[in-house]
C-alpha cells in the first residue's frame, strides 16, 4: 500500500527531490573534473585514474546490492528509509573533502585513489539509494512517480550545475587555474556542505510523510539468503531489459560530461567568459527536461520516451562534430562557433535527460512486477542495481575518456593553443563514434522495456482489489 494516495503534496515533491543535490554534486564533480584533476593537474596517468575507477566499481558491485537489501529489511519507528538519510552524509561530507584534497605525500598511486573513491561511493549510495527507493513507496501512481523524478532531476542538475558554475566562475575561474590544485580543494569543501545539507535537510522535510513502522518485521538477517534474494531481484526479466538499456545510456551520459573539458577547451576552443557560461547554458537543457518528461510519459510512456530521447540527444549533439570534422563549422573559438555549439548541446542534453530520467522512473514499476512473482517488494535492491549502472556507467564513462585521451597522445598540463590539428580532429572523431555506438544500443533496449502504463495499472488494481479482500475477511470473522 502507497503511503499516500491522490496527488502529491507539494511540499513533499520539492524536498524528496532536494535530497537529490547531492547526487549532482558528486555526478558533476566526477563527471566534469575528476579525471582532468588527477591527471592535468596531480599528474596521474589518465589510463591509472580509470582503471582505479574501474577497480572501485568492482567491489560496489557486492556492496550495493547489499545496501539496498539491508534498506528495504531496516525496521524502525522512522521507518525503512529516514534512518540511513540522517547518518550516512556526515562520513560523506570528509570522503567528499578528502577526494579534492589527497591526504597522500606525491603523486596519488593507483591504491590511493581506488581507497578515495570507494569511500565516496559507498557512502553517497548510503544516501542515495534510501532516499530514491521511497519513490515506489510514496505513491503508486505511473505519473505521479515521474512527477518525484523530475523534481529528483530537476535538484540533481541543478547541485551539479551550480557547483560546475561556482567551479567555473571562483574556485577554477582561468585555464591556468585549472592546472592548479587550490581551486579543486575548495570545490571539495564547498561540496561537502552542500552535501550535508541537502540530505539531511530531504530527510527532515520528508519526515512528517515518511516516517512510520513499517507494516512488517524482517526475519533474521542472513549474509547466504540476502545475496540469493539480490539475485533473484536481478534475473527479473524486465529489470534485465532495463539495465542493458540504461547502462548504454548513462555510459554515453558519462563519456560526454567526462569528455567535457577537453572538448571544450582543445576542440572548440573556449574564451574564459564561454568557460563560465556553459554551465548555464545547459541548466536551460534541465528546465525543458522538466517541462517536457510528464507530457511525453502521459502520450508515449516510458519506454518510447526513452529511446527517443537517446536517439535526439544522438542526432543533435553529433551535429556538431561532423560539420567540424568536414569543414563546414565557423572558425572555433569565435562568438559564432561558441554560440551555435552551445545552443546544440542545451537541445542535445534536454533530449538525453529525457532519456535517463524515462529510464529511472521505469525501475518504479519493476517492483510490482517483481512483487507479484515472488510476494516480495525490494524497492532498495533494485534501486541500488539502478545506482550501481549509474556508477558503473560514471566509471565507464571517466575509463572510456581515459582511453581516449591515451590513444589520441595529449599530454597532461597541455595548453590550449599547444594542441596539433590531428590531436584535436582525432579527439571529436572519437568522441562521436563512441557516443553513436552508445545511443543506438540505449535506444534499442529501452524501447523494449516490456511493462506499459496498462500493464502497471492494471498490476495495481489487482492488488488493491486483493487487499481490500483479504481486509473484508478480516472483519467479516471478527
Amino acid at each position: 500500500m502507497s503511503m499516500i494516495a491522490g496527488p502529491l503534496p507539494g511540499r513533499l515533491k520539492v524536498m524528496h527531490g532536494f535530497g537529490a543535490v547531492a547526487f549532482g554534486v558528486k555526478d558533476g564533480g566526477f563527471s566534469f573534473f575528476l579525471l582532468p584533476f588527477y591527471n592535468l593537474v596531480l599528474g596521474v596517468d589518465a589510463g591509472i585514474v580509470g582503471a582505479a575507477l574501474a577497480t572501485a566499481l568492482i567491489i560496489d558491485a557486492f556492496a550495493d546490492p547489499l545496501i539496498g537489501h539491508l534498506s528495504d529489511r531496516t525496521y524502525t519507528r522512522w521507518g525503512r528509509r529516514l534512518p540511513w538519510l540522517y547518518l550516512a552524509p556526515i562520513p560523506l561530507a570528509l570522503a567528499w573533502v578528502l577526494m579534492w584534497s589527497p591526504p597522500f605525500t606525491g603523486v596519488p598511486t593507483f591504491w590511493e585513489i581506488v581507497a578515495l573513491a570507494v569511500g565516496v561511493r559507498l557512502l553517497l549510495s548510503a544516501c542515495e539509494v534510501p532516499s530514491i527507493s521511497m519513490v515506489p513507496e510514496i505513491t503508486n501512481d505511473y505519473v505521479e512517480r515521474t512527477t518525484l523524478f523530475r523534481y529528483r532531476f530537476l535538484s540533481g542538475w541543478v547541485g551539479g550545475l551550480t557547483m560546475s558554475v561556482l567551479a567555473f566562475t571562483v574556485f577554477l575561474p582561468t585555464p591556468e587555474s585549472q592546472l592548479q590544485p587550490d581551486g579543486y580543494a575548495v570545490f571539495g569543501m564547498v561540496g561537502a556542505v552542500v552535501m550535508l545539507v541537502s540530505v539531511i535537510g530531504s530527510a527532515a522535510g520528508q519526515h512528517p510523510y515518511v516516517a512510520r513502522l513499517p507494516d512488517t518485521a524482517p526475519p533474521p538477517f542472513s549474509l547466504r539468503l540476502a545475496f540469493a534474494d539480490i539475485f533473484d531481484a536481478f534475473r527479473e526479466r524486465a529489470f534485465v531489459i532495463f539495465a542493458y538499456g540504461a547502462l548504454a545510456a548513462y555510459i554515453s551520459q558519462g563519456v560526454t560530461l567526462s569528455i567535457t573539458l577537453y572538448v571544450i577547451r582543445y576542440v572548440w576552443q573556449f574564451s574564459e567568459l564561454a568557460f563560465k557560461l556553459y554551465p548555464l547554458a545547459l541548466g536551460l537543457s534541465v528546465v525543458a527536461m522538466f517541462l517536457l518528461v510528464g507530457p511525453l510519459h502521459r502520450r508515449f510512456g516510458k519506454p518510447l520516451s526513452g529511446a527517443g530521447g537517446a536517439l535526439a540527444a544522438l542526432a543533435i549533439a553529433g551535429t556538431p562534430y561532423v560539420l567540424y570534422l568536414i569543414g563546414f563549422w565557423p572558425q572555433t573559438g569565435g562568438a559564432l562557433s561558441t554560440g551555435l555549439f552551445m545552443a546544440f548541446m542545451v537541445a542535445a542534453n534536454t533530449a538525453g535527460v529525457v532519456s535517463i530520467i524515462s529510464a529511472t522512473s521505469m525501475v518504479a514499476e519493476i517492483v510490482e512486477a517483481f512483487e507479484e512473482r515472488t510476494g516480495k517488494r525490494a524497492e532498495g535492491t533494485f534501486y541500488a542495481g539502478n545506482w550501481l549502472i549509474q556508477k558503473s556507467a560514471t566509471g565507464g564513462g571517466i575509463l572510456l575518456t581515459s582511453l581516449i585521451v591515451e590513444t589520441i597522445g595529449l599530454e597532461p598540463g597541455t595548453a590550449q593553443a599547444a594542441v596539433a590539428p590531428d590531436v584535436v580532429a582525432n579527439l571529436a572523431l572519437a568522441y562521436l563514434l563512441v557516443t553513436a555506438v552508445l545511443a543506438l544500443i540505449a535506444a534499442f533496449w529501452l524501447a523494449r522495456f516490456p511493462i506499459t502504463r496498462a500493464d502497471h495499472e492494471a498490476r495495481i488494481a489487482t492488488r488493491i482489489a486483493g487487499e481490500r479482500a483479504v481486509a473484508a475477511g478480516a472483519l467479516t470473522h471478527k
